[in-house]
């Protein structure tokens, strides 16, 4: 069941002809942060990534108001092989329209469409008092792929999306994920 949206806006899956004004989005909304190559990588024909966007409907119809991509991962620790596992990463909505719930519609419907193909938790790397809406938590019982600073343990959140699911171990993630630079 798709999840309500604040009006007039869309959420559909992002496409390869997103790329331009998702390099704009997130530009516009990180000018002190280059997340532009890490957009690139996950954006295209990729089996493992989720990607959505939330468009406008009102004056410029199409227009490219919000974006998250989900990644598939694995778990690397006793009894989590076939542990699914989804990374959060990254999240951007037009400065211009923050504060407008595009964001937690893009997170509430990618968390329902990772629940739907099976996975069993979800992690991200971000603002505790924000994702902590959602219902993620400091994260326990898996480890980023690569040493986080301190100060962002707290930042390290997990969420059950399965009764029951616990897994443990070590986030194995696909490329862009496995580059240190992105977790220091």
């Amino acid at each position: 069941m798709p999840v309500p949206t604040p009006d007039p806006v869309t959420i559909r899956k992002s496409r390869p002809d997103d790329l331009p004004a998702l390099e704009r989005l997130y530009r516009d909304a990180f000018p002190q942060e280059d997340l532009v190559p890490v957009v690139r990588a996950l954006t295209g024909p990729r089996a493992d990534v989720l990607g959505l966007v939330a468009t406008g409907e009102g004056d410029i119809p199409g227009e490219i108001l919000g974006h998250v991509a989900f990644t598939l991962c694995g778990v690397d620790g006793p009894g989590s092989e076939a542990a699914t596992v989804a990374l959060l990463a990254p999240l951007a909505v037009d400065p211009a329209r923050q504060r407008s719930r595009i964001g937690s519609a893009l997170v509430r419907e990618g968390l329902a469409r990772m629940r739907a193909r099976g996975a069993a938790h979800a992690l991200v790397l971000g603002d505790p008092g924000y994702y902590g809406r959602f219902g993620f938590r400091e994260e326990t019982g898996i480890a980023p792929p690569h040493e986080i600073p301190d100060a962002w343990r707290p930042a390290w959140q997990g969420l059950s999306l399965a009764d029951g699911a616990e897994p443990r171990g070590t986030l194995v993630a696909p490329e862009p994920w496995t580059r240190a630079e992105l977790w220091a």
